[in-house]
């Protein structure tokens, strides 16, 4: 009986992984198969060896489900999700309590990036905690899908910055999102490699009743389009008094929702002070989406404070060169006009350019406003 068990000792030792071909696979088939599995199960497999001590920090699909949560019973489970030194400690906290505390210490050790997060829960306070997560989100900028499913009418939140990019999602996962931050002033919505997909049952009118106080609002146009764009009114029913700051991101003027969208943003946004156009062409349109609107079917729009005026890619195309002139005429306390080209203007274009902004209608006083053309 020694003998044999010598024997097989010595056997582990000349041959320890023989038998582990799991630990041996690619890093990223092996964080495949920790995304099948629940975030606790995955947690727990820390305690296999050192080696895999740390692969399931790296995972980058997180998914918290409160019900499916389940709370260790055992005192001596070490695989549990936490950070205290004295387990007494978090014995003492509610289920829900516990359920949160994993969350951040998930998120607080997670290494590398987060490209989707699933977050199912029942809210019955003040849900400061869901504010936390999402900032913490933002702050990564690496999501590409948000799932948050969020019952109960007690969460207020209190996050007041929301950046989103890369984010694949559905039209009302977002308006969700958006709804559980009644206090939210700057909002930087954008989508590179990411989508939102349209239920056809939400309207721009709803996308915009969720954010209430914003002040800063940075949004890549084509979000119109997944908003249900055939019904875009004239104005927004309530206005958006505290909004300061637009930035439109890969606008098209030959959009057939291009001019109605941005004349629905400037009406209803009536103390807008900076406004920036960033430009994008028009080759990925299709023919039915191509528009006939012009500056003529607006000329209704004030825009009573603003002071500061970009465009950026710009190409000197004659709708681009016409809404320059738009917003001179429109502008009674414009101080500034800033173009910037999408490639160099030799010297005769810019002259023409500037020549012809100089003698159109402007509705600020003489020698106020300040035209710059940036040359690259």
């Amino acid at each position: 009986m020694r003998r044999y068990t010598y024997q097989n000792c010595k056997s582990q030792q000349e041959y320890p992984n023989k038998m582990d071909r799991i630990s041996k696979l690619p890093l990223g088939i092996i964080e495949t198969i920790l995304c099948l599995l629940p975030i606790q199960e995955a947690a727990r497999t820390s305690i296999l060896s050192k080696e895999w001590r740390y692969h399931w920090t790296k995972i980058p699909n997180l998914v918290f489900i409160e019900k499916n949560f389940q709370v260790s019973t055992d005192r001596t489970d070490g695989a549990e999700l936490s950070l205290y030194n004295k387990p007494s400690k978090r014995r003492k906290m509610s289920k829900k309590s516990k359920f949160i505390d994993a969350i951040y210490q998930v998120l607080l050790i997670h290494e590398g990036p987060i490209h989707e997060f699933t977050l199912d829960m029942q809210v019955d306070d003040s849900g400061v905690e869901i504010d936390h997560i999402l900032l913490h989100l933002s702050k990564k900028k690496t999501l590409k899908m948000l799932n948050l499913d969020i019952i109960g009418d007690g969460y207020e939140g209190c996050l007041t910055t929301l950046y989103l990019n890369g984010l694949s999602t559905y039209d009302t996962t977002l308006l969700r999102l958006l709804s559980s931050c009644p206090v939210l002033k700057r909002l930087m919505l954008y989508c590179d490699g990411g989508t939102i997909s349209d239920s056809r049952r939400t309207t721009i009118v709803d996308l915009f009743k969720c954010v209430p106080m914003i002040e800063f609002l940075s949004v890549r146009f084509f979000i119109v389009t997944c908003f249900v764009p055939e019904r875009l009114p004239k104005v927004l029913p309530t206005p958006l008094v505290d909004l300061k700051y637009l930035c439109m991101d890969h606008f098209c003027f030959s959009h057939k929702y291009g001019l109605p969208f941005l004349a629905l943003l400037i009406r209803s946004f009536p103390n807008l002070e900076k406004f920036k156009l960033v430009m994008y062409e028009d080759y990925w349109l299709d023919e039915d989406e191509m528009g006939a609107y012009t500056l003529e079917d607006y000329s209704d729009i004030m825009l009573e404070h603003l002071n500061e005026f970009h465009i950026l890619n710009y190409r000197d195309a004659d709708d681009e060169l016409d809404f320059v002139k738009f917003i001179l005429a429109k502008s009674p306390v414009l101080k500034k006009v800033g173009i910037f080209p999408c490639c160099k203007f030799d010297e005769d274009e810019e002259s023409k350019i500037l020549k012809s902004l100089s003698l159109s209608p402007c509705a600020a006083p003489v020698g106020q406003v300040v035209i710059h053309l940036e040359s690259n």
